[in-house]
């Protein structure tokens, strides 16, 4: 079985570089290669940039609950970033599915992986498998690969503590 470019990685990428961003070109390339995306050119300042305004648009998909909604915001990212798809064996690796043209610049080459990355997590896994955490004052966002698809936290120490939060409360209103 061959390593799937477009599956939980990029979008754990998009999701990790939302939460946590880069502070330096260096680190963005470090973060795409520790999950596992092999860039054509190691990103520059100007990448880094791009990127980032790249991630507050793709924000805009997670945070969308309503599904039309969040496909036409999406659907606008797959027109500006994504390609027809096209067999590659670019890496000598084995051949596999491509959704952006070659030699992309890395920005776009980034932004094309999260893209249809979410695509694929969405169509494959449910529309509502993306969010934001619900956690009060938590801004963090996650991707839900979880069996049943409830996940409503970004992380077990934010469900934990809004247990605490609501386990509190209900014994204030005894």
């Amino acid at each position: 079985m061959h390593y799937n470019h477009y599956g939980r990685e990029p979008v754990q990428l998009g999701v990790g570089l939302l939460n946590e961003p880069c502070a330096s070109a260096a680190e963005l390339g470090q973060r795409c290669a520790a999950a596992g995306l092999v860039l054509s050119r190691a990103p520059t300042t100007a990448d880094l940039a791009s990127v980032t305004e790249f991630l507050a648009r793709w924000r805009a998909v997670v945070e969308c609950v309503e599904r039309t909604g969040r496909a036409a915001l999406l659907n606008d990212l797959l027109a500006e970033y994504a390609s027809a798809p096209r067999l590659t064996d670019h890496a000598g690796d084995g051949w596999h599915l491509h959704f952006r043209d070659p030699g992309v610049a890395t920005d776009r080459q980034i932004a094309a992986l999260v893209t249809v990355g979410t695509a694929l997590h969405l169509t494959g896994l449910g529309m509502d498998r993306l969010g934001v955490c619900a956690a009060d004052g938590c801004t963090r966002v996650y991707a839900d690969t979880s069996r049943n698809g409830r996940q409503r936290f970004c992380s077990p120490a934010c469900a934990n503590r809004s247990a605490v939060r609501r386990h509190r409360a209900g014994r204030a209103a005894r």
